[in-house]
C-alpha cells in the first residue's frame, strides 16, 4: 500500500521533533534504580543552574547557548516567588520574570529543564525568595505544618503547575520539563524539630504528586523523602549519598562550582580539577545526574541579594557573571562531558565491577553485551600512581580519575588540563563622567511622610522592605548645667541594632557609623556625641543589606533598633532612651522623589559645587553607549555603600568600602575542598565591579548613584570586560 501525503507529513514531522533531544511522540518520565528513564531510555544527564532573573532575557539565548556547547543536557532553575507576586495576588511574569520565554528558549536549544519551584529557594536570594507580606499573614509560621503557610505555599505551587501546563511545557505534553522539585533541602530543619516538619513534609510531597504534572518529583537533602519522591544530594562531593530506596536513582542536583560572594568577605573559587573529579567519582559510584550549581551564576539586580550578599553572584562558575567562558573551567569540563557520553552505554546498562589497583587506587569498569567503560582512581592526595589495568600501564595524579571509554584508552583524567586559561580583564573605555549632586538632610520629626510611636519598632515591619532604610527621630534636650558643656568630655550614646548598618546624626552632621557581616549581622554603636545646651536632633539612620535568606523560623528575625537606646556622661546619669516618644520615616528622601531616575525635583548641583565625600548624597550624569559588544560594568572602587541605576534600573546595591577579610592563602586541588582556604580578594572590596547590562542601554544613558557613607565619583569609570 502507498503512502499518501498526509502519512508523508506525519512521518516528516515525527523525524523533525526526535531531531532534538526533546521529543512529544511517546514523552515520558519516569526512573528505576539507575536513572532517569526519557522515551524508554535511561540517561546519565549532565545540567547547569541558570537562574532567569540573574540575568536578562537578551543574554538568556547565549548562556543557554553556550551551556548546551559546554555538553549539558538539563538547565536548572529556581521559581521565585517574590519576584512573581510582589503583593498577594498580583502576579508577574514579565522582563527578567519571564520564566515562560526562559524555558521555551531551553527548549528552542534542544535541552531539558529541571524546575525547583520550592518556592522556599534559599539561593542567597532576598528571604530566601518568599514574599516579605507572607511575613505579616496572621498566624503564619514558615515551613512547618502551618495550615496559613501551606495555603499560601500551594496556591503559588498550583500556580506555578498550572501555567507550565497551559503552556504545555512538561515532557509528557511535549515540554522540556522533565523534573520538578518541591520544598529545598528541608531536611536539617526538620531534623531539629521533630513533628510538625516531619508532618509538613509529607503534606509537602502529597500536595506536589497531587498536581499530576507527569514528571518525576524531587527533594534535596531530604533522607525522607516520600516515594514515589527522589531525595538528592547537594555539596561538593556526593559520591558516598545513596537514596532512601534501592528503587531510587542516585542525583546530585547541586554541585558547588564556587561559593558566593558576601560584604566584607574574600572571592571564594573552586579549582576545576576538583569539580571533575567529584563528578567522575560521583559517576563511577553509580550517579547518574550532575548539576552544577553554579553554571551561570548571574547579578543580583535591584535589591534581590539576601542578607550581606553582594551584587555579584558570579559564584566562579562556568560561565562568569557577564556570561563569559570561564577558562579553563569551561573546556577542561566541555571535555568531561563529551567522554561521559562516550561511556554512556556501559554506565547504564551495568553496575561498576570495582578491583583495587594499589593502597588508594581502584578501578570501576562497567561491561555490557556490547560496552565497556573503565574508572581509574587515585585517591591519594600527595603522590602520584603507575597502576597496572588490564595489562597495560596507566599514570594517574594525585587525587584525579582517568576514564577509559572503550576500557583501554585514557580520553580524559581530571587532574590533566589541556584547556587553555584564560584571564579576563576590565578595561576602561574611556567614557568620561560628568557629575551633578544632591545632598540630603537627615529629616526633622515634623515632615511628611513621618510618623511616631512610643518606643522602638521593628523596621521590617514598618518598610515591609519597599526600602533599606528606616530613620528613628527624637529630641535630645541638655540643660545649660550639664558638666560635659565645661569639661567637653561628650556623653556616649549606645544604640543596639539587630543590623545591619546604623549611621547617627547629631543635628543634621553624621557622627558615626556601626555595620556588621554576615556571621554576626547584630551592631552597637557605641560613641560620644557632641551635644549643645539646648534642643539637640537625633537621627539614627537604620539600614538593611537584604534579608535573611536561610535559618530556623527566619520570619520572626527582627531587623533595627528593637532593644535599647542608652546616653551615658549627663549629670543625672544613664538616661535609658527606648521608652521615650520617637518618630519615624520610611526611606530616604530621594528615594520619595524617585531621584533614581534623575528627576528635575531637586536642583543639582553642578560643576565646583558637586560635592565629594559627604553621606546622604545623590549624584548623575549621562553617558554615550561605548561602541562594541563586551559586557560591561562599572568600576567603583572609590565609593563608599548605596545603591547604583542606569536609566532607572538597578544594578544593585554597591559596597566597596567594605574589604574582603580572609587569609588568600594557596590553594590546592587535591584534597577535600573548602571554600574558607580558596579565596581571591583579601583586602580589597569583597566587589569592585558592577555588571551594566547592554541591553539596558540607550544612545544617551544616565547614571545615579546614591552614596551613604561619602565617595569621589572622580574615580568611577565604564569598563568593558574581554
Amino acid at each position: 500500500m502507498g503512502i499518501n501525503f498526509r502519512d508523508k507529513a506525519c512521518i516528516f514531522l515525527a523525524i523533525l521533533c526526535c531531531s532534538s533531544l526533546i521529543c512529544s511522540v511517546k514523552a515520558s518520565v519516569s526512573y528505576d534504580r539507575k536513572a532517569l528513564v526519557i522515551n524508554g531510555q535511561r540517561r546519565i544527564l549532565l545540567s547547569g543552574s541558570i537562574h532567569y532573573p540573574r540575568s536578562t532575557p537578551e543574554m538568556w539565548p547565549g548562556l543557554i547557548q553556550k551551556a548546551k556547547e559546554g555538553g549539558l543536557d538539563v538547565i536548572e532553575t529556581y521559581v521565585f516567588w517574590n519576584g512573581h507576586e510582589p503583593t498577594p495576588g498580583n502576579y508577574y511574569f514579565q522582563d527578567r520574570y519571564d520564566l515562560v520565554k526562559f524555558i521555551k528558549l531551553v527548549q528552542q536549544a534542544g535541552l531539558y529543564v529541571n524546575l525547583r519551584i520550592g518556592p522556599f529557594v534559599c539561593a542567597e536570594w532576598n528571604f530566601g525568595g518568599f514574599p516579605v507580606w507572607l511575613k505579616f499573614v496572621p498566624g503564619i509560621v514558615f515551613r512547618t505544618d502551618n495550615e496559613p503557610f501551606k495555603a499560601a505555599m500551594k496556591k503559588f505551587t498550583e500556580k506555578i503547575v498550572w501555567m507550565m501546563k497551559a503552556e504545555k511545557l512538561f515532557q509528557t505534553q511535549g515540554g522540556p520539563i522533565i523534573l520538578a522539585q518541591i520544598e529545598n533541602e528541608y531536611g536539617p530543619m526538620e531534623w531539629k524539630d521533630g513533628a510538625g516538619p516531619k508532618a509538613y513534609t509529607k503534606w509537602a510531597a502529597q500536595m506536589a504528586l497531587g498536581l499530576n504534572t507527569g514528571v518525576p518529583w524531587i527533594m534535596c537533602k531530604q533522607e525522607d523523602a516520600p516515594s514515589p519522591i527522589i531525595d538528592t544530594c547537594n555539596g561538593y562531593y556526593c559520591e558516598g549519598f545513596k537514596p532512601n530506596s534501592n528503587n531510587k536513582p542516585k542525583m546530585w542536583t547541586e554541585n558547588w562550582t564556587g561559593w558566593f560572594t558576601e560584604f566584607g568577605g574574600a572571592v571564594p573559587y573552586r579549582p576545576v580539577e576538583d569539580i571533575a573529579y567529584s563528578v567522575v567519582r560521583f559517576i563511577q559510584n553509580g550517579g547518574s545526574f550532575v548539576n552544577y550549581y553554579m553554571y551561570h551564576g548571574g547579578t543580583n539586580f535591584d535589591r534581590t541579594a539576601g542578607e550581606f550578599m553582594a551584587s555579584s553572584y558570579d559564584y566562579d562558575a562556568p560561565l562568569d557573571e557577564y556570561g563569559l567562558t570561564r577558562e579553563p573551567k569551561y573546556s577542561h569540563l566541555k571535555a568531561l562531558h563529551k567522554v561521559i557520553k562516550l561511556s554512556e552505554p556501559a554506565l547504564v546498562s551495568a553496575d561498576a565491577t570495582v578491583t583495587w589497583l594499589g593502597a588508594k587506587q581502584e578501578a570501576h569498569v562497567f561491561t555490557s553485551k556490547s560496552a565497556c567503560a573503565a574508572f581509574l582512581s587515585n585517591t591519594d592526595q600527595n603522590s602520584a600512581a603507575r597502576v597496572m589495568f588490564r595489562g597495560f600501564p596507566y599514570d594517574l595524579p594525585p587525587w584525579s580519575v582517568s576514564i577509559l571509554p572503550d576500557c583501554k584508552t585514557e580520553y580524559y583524567n581530571t587532574a590533566k588540563v589541556n584547556a587553555a586559561g584564560i584571564h579576563r580583564n576590565m578595561v576602561p573605555t574611556g567614557t568620561r563622567f560628568s557629575w551633578e549632586s544632591f545632598t540630603e538632610a537627615s529629616p526633622s520629626a515634623n515632615e511628611a511622610g513621618t510618623f511616631a510611636r512610643n518606643g522602638l519598632v521593628e523596621q521590617i515591619s514598618m518598610t515591609w522592605d519597599k526600602s533599606d532604610y528606616l530613620w528613628y527621630l527624637t529630641d535630645i534636650t541638655v540643660g545649660a548645667g550639664e558638666n560635659f558643656l565645661k569639661t567637653g568630655d561628650y556623653p556616649q550614646l549606645t544604640a543596639f541594632s539587630a543590623g545591619h548598618v546604623l549611621h547617627v546624626f547629631v543635628n543634621g552632621q553624621l557622627s558615626g557609623s556601626a555595620y556588621g557581616g554576615l556571621e554576626h549581622p547584630k551592631i552597637t554603636f557605641n560613641q560620644k556625641i557632641k551635644l549643645h545646651a539646648g534642643v539637640n536632633k537625633l537621627a539614627l539612620l537604620s539600614v538593611v543589606v537584604g534579608l535573611p535568606n536561610v535559618g530556623k523560623h527566619f520570619e520572626t528575625w527582627n531587623k533595627g533598633i528593637v532593644d535599647a537606646v542608652t546616653l551615658k556622661g549627663v549629670n543625672s546619669g544613664t538616661w535609658d532612651m527606648s521608652k521615650w516618644k520617637w518618630s519615624y520615616k520610611i526611606g530616604v528622601k530621594g528615594e520619595d522623589m524617585s531621584l533614581h531616575t534623575a528627576t528635575n525635583a531637586v536642583r543639582w548641583n553642578q560643576g565646583a559645587s558637586v560635592v565629594k565625600r559627604q553621606p546622604l548624597t545623590w549624584y548623575k550624569s549621562t553617558f554615550a553607549t561605548p561602541a562594541g559588544y563586551e559586557p560591561l560594568a562599572l568600576d567603583l572602587n572609590t565609593m563608599g555603600k548605596g545603591q547604583v541605576w542606569i536609566n532607572g534600573r538597578s544594578i544593585g546595591r554597591h559596597w566597596p568600602g567594605y574589604r574582603a577579610q580572609g587569609n588568600c592563602g594557596s590553594c590546592n586541588y587535591a584534597g577535600e575542598f573548602d571554600a574558607k582556604k580558596c579565596l581571591s580578594n583579601c583586602g580589597q572590596p569583597s566587589q569592585r565591579w558592577y555588571h551594566v547590562p547592554r541591553s539596558w542601554l540607550k544612545s544617551q544613558n544616565i547614571l545615579v548613584v546614591f552614596e551613604e557613607w561619602g565617595g569621589d565619583t572622580n574615580g568611577i569609570s565604564l569598563m568593558k570586560r574581554i
